[in-house]
């Protein structure tokens, strides 16, 4: 678990291709040196275990799964992704509940530079915008982030100046793919409602009474049968 709260940067020092499956080799931040083989990562809002430690070199199996729904599979040598270690229980929550198990991916459709601050709009597949909320949390490149304004199937979002300096958000332009990892808690709701709808329209469908056969024309008019 994770709480979209960038820590470092990293840098993808060589990627390993066998068949359907990658292997990343990433040189970390001094102080992840915490982190051990077995541990989870986050790389770009994505839920990764290190297999193994060599100094600041951290090495990721990356599986087919993982590399058809994140923008993993086209990260190069030598580009920089976004890092987080596992969320402690006793750590503040400074962002929101993030799995690292990311849902699709979205397109920069627009950048626009403000004051201080940027706003960035991105696209998403309309199967995803359903859960979209203004001032809702969303996972960018696991960069917890807040809705500005949801527009059909795109949404805004301001990226302050500390967020600029330590992700890798605005080194993408327009046209750049991005991870995207809707608020969990959306999705559970949306899970809930509909097995209590499937079970009242079961129940509803099952249920073949007096009152029923009634309501529907069957019986007397003084409700003989």
């Amino acid at each position: 678990m994770f709480t979209g709260i960038v820590e470092g940067i990293g840098e993808v020092k060589n990627i390993r291709r066998l068949g359907s499956e990658v292997t990343y080799i990433i040189r970390v931040p001094a102080f992840f040196s915490d982190c051990h083989p077995g541990d989870s990562l986050a790389a770009d809002g994505v839920c990764l275990t290190i297999t193994m430690v060599k100094g600041d070199l951290f090495t990721l199996d990356i599986s087919p799964e993982t590399l058809k729904r994140s923008t993993l599979g086209k990260i190069k040598q030598g580009e920089m992704v976004n890092l987080e270690r596992a969320l402690r229980l006793s750590d503040r929550l400074g962002g929101h509940l993030v799995s690292g198990h990311v849902d699709g991916t979205g397109i920069i459709e627009r950048i626009a530079k403000l004051q201080r601050s940027w706003t960035i709009q991105i696209g998403i597949d309309q199967s995803l915008s359903r859960y979209l909320i203004e001032k809702g949390s969303i996972a960018v490149d696991g960069i917890s982030l807040t809705i500005n304004r949801c527009m059909g199937a795109s949404f805004d979002i301001t990226i302050i100046p500390q967020t600029a300096r330590v992700t890798t958000i605005l080194r993408k332009g327009v046209g750049s793919t991005v991870n995207i990892e809707i608020d969990m808690v959306s999705k559970y709701i949306e899970r809930l409602v509909s097995n209590d709808r499937l079970a009242i329209s079961r129940e509803t469908s099952s249920r073949i009474d007096r009152d029923m056969l009634i309501r529907y024309g069957f019986g007397g008019g003084n409700g003989d049968f």
